[in-house]
């Protein structure tokens, strides 16, 4: 066989958990000695389908197999496209309706490798009720709802969050910058002092970051202060940022969501030699860090004694 030839399409450049997930790709690469070639969207589904077809209308770029984080849906129409031409078809991290009939026809690997998002809302909505307690108010920033990544992370949440903790929610498109701009725009309202903010949760790390960076600008060193001071959560965990984030102190916690790539490549070349279908849904699942009992342990020291 020749030296598989794989393109990875990804949701943006400006996001660390993107690049995890780049690194996790280059690193299978190596180790399959595979030849691959990594695109970026800037968050735009439009320029992701375009640049995808680009790779499977052109037979001097087109690739054996295709790896793609959806950026909106899952690209149902393109995936027809690249398993017509002979193309294995990978989606990452995102749930689509249509593997189940692409399988039964294609000559090539088609299947999905996808994070469990609603065992990560459920850590995080855990990790509100250690942080906070059982009732309070958490600013909630969440995803860019053309996914159903974000939804589902929501949908998660606010099974396990305490009945008595209110949500006010807020919009962000996974980068820092979305997160920064979010609170921003926030403070600047009236209403932003009367909802007694306990805590920030964030669906990403990322965009936690980007919270706390507006909180840090706020003028007013008691105001500002008083905001540093609420627990501000994130998801992804990479190791060099979310989790370290989480060691300096800047973040309180984060729940850890493995890069799927890598593991997307490995899976993609034993159902190349093996000339099968991997299962349909491979589902990795997340953890809380710290853990959910030192969450409980910190605040238990943290509160005041009687």
């Amino acid at each position: 066989m020749n030296k598989l030839k794989v393109l990875v399409s990804l949701v943006t450049e400006d996001n660390d958990y993107q690049l995890e997930q780049a690194a996790s790709a280059q690193a299978a690469a190596i180790k399959l000695g595979a030849d691959i070639q990594i695109i970026y969207s800037g968050n735009d589904a439009v320029q992701q389908t375009q640049q995808i077809l680009s790779f499977i209308q052109d037979p001097a770029k087109r690739p054996d197999a295709i790896l793609a984080e959806p950026v909106g849906t899952g690209m149902a129409q393109i995936a027809k496209a690249a398993v017509g031409a002979g193309i294995a078809w990978v989606i990452i991290n995102s749930d689509t309706d249509y593997i189940t009939q692409l399988q039964q026809h294609a000559l090539v690997p088609v299947f999905v490798v996808v994070s469990d998002h609603e065992a990560i809302g459920k850590i995080q909505g855990q990790q509100i009720g250690a942080l906070l307690g059982e009732q309070g108010c958490v600013l909630y920033l969440e995803g860019p709802s053309v996914r159903d990544v974000a939804k589902i992370r929501t949908k998660g949440m606010l099974s396990t969050k305490p009945l008595k903790v209110e949500v006010k929610t807020l919009k962000g498109d996974w980068t820092q910058n979305s997160g920064y701009h979010a609170i921003k725009s926030w403070l600047s309202l009236s209403t932003s002092r009367q909802l007694h903010v306990g805590m920030v949760a964030c669906q990403n790390d990322d965009m936690a970051i980007g919270a706390r960076r507006a909180f840090e600008e706020i003028v007013d060193t008691r105001e500002r202060d008083a905001w540093l001071r609420l627990p501000i959560t994130g998801c992804d965990g990479v190791p060099k940022s979310g989790q370290e984030w989480v060691r300096q102190g800047r973040l309180a916690a984060t729940v850890v969501s493995p890069p799927l790539v890598g593991d997307a490549m490995h899976l993609l070349a034993s159902a190349l030699k093996a000339g099968s279908q991997p299962p349909e849904r491979t589902v990795v699942a997340p953890s809380s860090f710290p853990s959910l009992k030192e969450l409980q342990n910190l605040r238990a020291q943290a509160a005041p004694k009687s």
